[in-house]
């Protein structure tokens, strides 16, 4: 995905540029259109406040270790009704940059146990990595509170339709056992 931030001179952190005696701070908080831009490219409907800030440490000295705090407040259509959700998002977000990491070769690839650690690049993009963190952090099934699916209950004529607790594997034993304490009063 091409980052719609990825043109601010203010995303941009060159790293032989930062200081290696101590971490840097930044903060990002992308404007009306720029949080209009993520939306479209992340495919929900709006995002109504969106802030990236954190630090960017050295580790030894040729590794970086980027940690920060991730606040957004999202809107999304609903799974079932379509009416928009509004969620608030409030993520840490950790990466580690390192210059020696392990050559992943071959067709059979087994991911990392840890998934913050990336190749050391020479410019991190910081949008990036917020809209990366955005993308992760967004419900999968965005659902209003009071939004209900129904049941929808359906079978061929003269058949005796087949609900949900019909289906259930232990339905039939329920039945059974309410029939047997039926007979025993």
């Amino acid at each position: 995905m091409e980052a719609p931030l990825a043109a601010l001179p203010r995303s941009q952190l060159r790293l032989a540029d930062l200081t290696t005696r101590r971490a840097t701070d930044f903060s990002l908080v992308p404007t009306a259109d720029e949080r209009r831009a993520i939306a479209d490219a992340l495919g929900i409907t709006a995002i109504r406040k969106l802030r990236f800030a954190g630090q960017i440490a050295p580790i030894g000295t040729t590794d970086w270790a980027l940690r920060a705090d991730l606040g957004a407040t999202v809107v999304q259509d609903c799974v079932v009704t379509l009416d928009p959700v509004t969620t608030r998002i409030d993520e840490t977000v950790t990466r580690q940059y390192v210059a020696d990491l392990p050559a992943l070769d071959g067709p059979d690839v087994e991911m990392p146990v840890d998934d913050t650690v990336e190749e050391l690049p020479t410019v991190i993009d910081i949008a990036q990595v917020m809209i990366e963190a955005l993308a992760l952090a967004l419900p999968l099934y965005p659902r209003r509170p009071d939004a209900d699916l129904g049941t929808a209950v359906s079978a061929p004529k003269g058949a005796t339709p087949l609900t949900d607790a019909d289906a259930k594997p232990f339905a039939g034993l329920a039945a059974l056992r309410a029939n047997l304490e039926k007979k025993e009063e």
